[in-house]
């Protein structure tokens, strides 16, 4: 049976904000999505029916981590990145760059070689050119491809951006080409060009001439403003093409997400929810809980009393308290498994506020609050 052919749908709008569906042969993707981060082929501290059971629709898995351990030709041989961890839900991968801006000990940039660097595990040296970047996707046998770009630092040097976007977009066209005709996979394009707004249009352009499948928006989450990044997206938001997938990568907090759907975004992904949850914040509908705090100790009162999914709620607050103040796995079980499920919540409610027109209302109402 032939597979079924990558599309994205626009269902709703309210002003910029997008009710849509993206849909694979995998299954379908609701957007706006928030992709959970199983960055080494696992969610960390969660199954894959768990995830599933939070309503996750998409998983993000990267690239760098897995050609560094274990390796494409271990997965390959297992038969790609889905069965190898037991996941049938689509997956995005990154291409890698983003990790080689911030992990690897030594990196080089070559125009024309791509990104040579050293593992941060053992330092063994790495070639990672864009074609290379596709080819290792292709073996992973993901649904959603990324181009090979570079991912500079947070800089106010526009000479050194405009050079960076510029070799972004030489890669983009070389990743383009290696892709070929994949008509049930997709590969998206990366927009780049700092906080600089004429930048980040040149960017844009290039990939639309270039006709990718989606657009995301990268180099940002490395250490600028919130405003500073709404601000971006806010001098974007017009130009980006309305029949395809909006994609704000490694962002973000709640508010964030919230911020950015209001500007026109349909995707996103961030270690934040599972990082977050291993060391003892939760994510709830009052706000955030450090349940480290003292004074949860004789709190017998659920984390979360507005969560209905997955019986959450049936773990207290004191309880929690005492699992990671001894130091037990299944606190960080439930408190990563509690901030997933939150985040789909969340991503629920824009959907249904979106498709109301009611999303700017929603948007006020919790912009501060999460």
């Amino acid at each position: 049976m032939a597979l079924k052919d990558f599309a994205f749908k626009l269902l709703n709008k309210d002003n910029y904000a997008r009710e849509g569906v993206i849909e694979t042969h995998r299954g379908n993707i609701r957007t706006p999505a928030f992709m959970p981060v199983g960055t080494q082929a696992t969610v960390k501290a969660c199954t894959m029916n768990d995830i599933k059971k939070t309503g996750s629709d998409i998983i993000l898995a990267n690239t760098y981590h897995l050609m560094i351990r274990p390796g494409v030709e271990r997965i390959e041989q297992a038969g790609g990145l889905h069965r190898f961890m037991n996941c049938d839900l689509p997956i995005l991968t990154d291409s890698g760059g983003f990790q080689v801006m911030s992990l690897a000990k030594l990196n080089k940039i070559d125009r024309e070689k791509g990104a040579i660097f050293n593992s941060h595990v053992d330092g063994k040296k790495f070639y990672l050119s864009p074609e290379e970047s596709i080819k290792i996707q292709l073996g992973l046998n993901s649904d959603i491809v990324m181009i090979m770009d570079e991912c500079p630092k947070k800089t106010d040097d526009y000479e050194f951006i405009k050079k960076s976007m510029e070799l972004s977009l030489h890669w983009a066209d070389r990743s383009k080409k290696v892709f070929g005709k994949n008509p049930h996979k997709a590969l998206f394009g990366i927009v780049q060009g700092g906080l600089f707004k004429d930048l980040r249009l040149l960017s844009l352009k290039g990939l639309i001439n270039l006709d990718f499948d989606g657009y995301a928006i990268g180099g940002l989450a490395v250490g600028e403003t919130q405003d500073e990044m709404f601000k971006v997206l806010d001098n974007i938001k017009e130009d980006l093409p309305e029949n395809k997938p909006h994609y704000l990568m490694g962002v973000g907090t709640p508010s964030d997400i919230l911020g950015a759907v209001k500007r026109g975004i349909d995707m996103f992904d961030c270690v934040m929810p599972t990082r977050s949850g291993r060391t003892g914040l939760a994510f709830t509908w009052n706000g955030r809980v450090n349940i480290k705090n003292n004074k949860y100790q004789k709190d017998n009162s659920p984390l979360d009393d507005k969560c209905k999914n997955l019986n959450l709620n049936k773990y207290s607050k004191n309880y929690l308290n005492h699992l990671f103040n001894t130091n037990e796995i299944l606190g960080s079980m439930i408190l990563t498994l509690n901030n997933i499920n939150f985040y789909q919540e969340l991503m629920c409610e824009i959907r249904k506020n979106i498709q109301k027109g009611t999303f700017d209302h929603f948007h006020d109402k919790y912009i501060d609050k999460l």
